[in-house]
């Protein structure tokens, strides 16, 4: 059985940092993607950011480029995001998800998602 387990949410003044992470267990790790998303109030669920199974490969959306950084050790089975500069708009439910090898933008593509941990970030 397949399961993510996130951690790290929370609540955070804007300017401030949080770090996710994302451990998992029930697949060989070291051979899927993994993605970062998250969805607001009456929004779809969107793309944050992707690393390769390799950790060779990394996505971000422009919004969170420079501000946003994704990392994975595989001797641990978790995948990391790190969130600095935040900003209200960044508040949402937080997943992570996997797919096999590469990554992808599209959220329908992932075939594993972790249960979601809550950002709210006060002005």
């Amino acid at each position: 059985q397949v399961q993510l387990v996130e951690s790290g949410g929370g609540l955070v003044q804007a300017g401030g940092s949080l770090r996710f992470s994302c451990a998992a267990s029930g697949l060989t790790f070291s051979t899927y993607a993994m993605g970062w998303f998250r969805q607001a109030p009456g929004k779809e669920r969107e793309f944050v950011a992707a690393i390769s199974w390799s950790g060779g490969s990394i996505f971000y959306t422009d919004s969170e480029k420079g501000r946003f950084t994704i990392s994975r050790d595989n001797a641990k089975n978790t995948v990391y995001l790190q969130m600095n500069s935040l900003k209200p708009e960044d508040t949402a439910v937080y997943y992570c998800a996997a797919r096999p090898w590469n990554s992808d933008y599209d959220p329908r593509s992932y075939d594993y998602w972790g249960q979601g941990t809550q950002v709210t970030v006060s002005s």
